[in-house]
């Protein structure tokens, strides 16, 4: 066959291939469309379609679709269906019936994910975790940090209850054995201040203390630099001075710093205070600089 004759063939059957592509595209477009109207019928006449999709050969972002609309259909049977998808459907399906769940917000559906997080793999209570996020449940993730026995499922349920602002729950947990820095980071993550001062100004332990202080800078809002200014100055262990000055700078509050500055004697002190302001590019630095450059102070 001449190189012609190939390339002529080898055009026909792009334009072919692309054709079809195109037909079912806009097929799958159209069922898309058919689909997503079924959220303003009645559900006792949307069920047995949607049902019919799930149950089929359809494509998988038209099962993904069908799924959504399946919870928002407020009967049981539906919310047994979407239910029995998390725990049976293929990966891609199952996955996203949990994200449903969450979506959907049903109460019984809700607690169902507790079983499929209990038994399942890290993409099946990652999963879960989200669907909690979504459904704003925070009594469901503060469980499963509660009885967690792998570190690591404690560290990402106390990072979404954090992610949820979940305070009180976060508290709860404080005084669990090993809770140690994924409680800290949740804890600057929902912003609580205030627990993350309590555990900053105890030196009782200064592997904790310095992991607060970094906290708060990360938390950060209108009190923190008090806070970690305060600390600065009533210590003498280095360690936490370099934490409460590295929290400063995380938090941004050049004003604090340059009050350190300022009131300093010693001269490898005001170094490292000025290098932090530069570090800041803080307004004020510069006039310092011109001020140590003329004066020496």
């Amino acid at each position: 066959m001449s190189a012609f004759r190939k390339s002529i063939l080898a055009t026909l059957i792009i334009a072919i291939n692309s054709l079809a592509i195109a037909q079912t595209d806009d097929a799958d477009s159209l069922k898309m469309s058919a689909l997503e109207a079924l959220i303003s019928a009645p559900p006792e006449r949307a069920l047995p379609i949607v049902s019919k999709v799930l149950s089929g050969d359809s494509s998988p972002a038209l099962k993904e679709r069908a799924l959504f609309i399946l919870s928002q259909i407020d009967l049981p049977e539906a919310q047994n269906q979407l239910v029995e998808t998390a725990r049976t459907g293929d990966t891609r399906l199952r996955l996203e019936a949990i994200r449903m769940i969450g979506i959907g917000g049903n109460p019984e559906a809700l607690a169902a994910l507790g079983e499929l997080y209990a038994n399942g793999d890290r993409n099946t209570k990652e999963a879960v975790l989200e669907a909690y996020l979504i459904a704003g449940d925070e009594q469901a993730v503060y469980q499963i940090a509660l009885n967690s026995q792998d570190p690591r499922d404690f560290e990402n349920a106390v990072q979404m209850l954090g992610a949820m602002g979940a305070t009180r729950e976060l508290r709860e947990l404080r005084d669990r054995p090993g809770s140690g820095e994924a409680l800290i980071n949740a804890y600057a993550v929902a912003g609580d201040v205030e627990s993350l001062t309590e555990m900053a100004t105890d030196s009782s332990d200064p592997e904790r203390q310095a992991q607060a202080i970094h906290g708060l800078g990360i938390a950060g809002g209108n009190e923190v630099g008090n806070v970690l200014r305060n600390i600065y100055n009533g210590t003498d262990v280095e360690d936490v001075k370099e934490a409460a000055l590295q929290g400063l700078l995380i938090a941004g509050d050049d004003q604090a710093v340059l009050e350190l500055f300022r009131a300093s004697d010693d001269t490898m002190e005001k170094k490292k205070l000025l290098e932090t302001l530069v570090m800041m590019d803080s307004d004020a630095v510069w006039d310092i600089i011109d001020t140590t450059l003329e004066n020496g102070q």
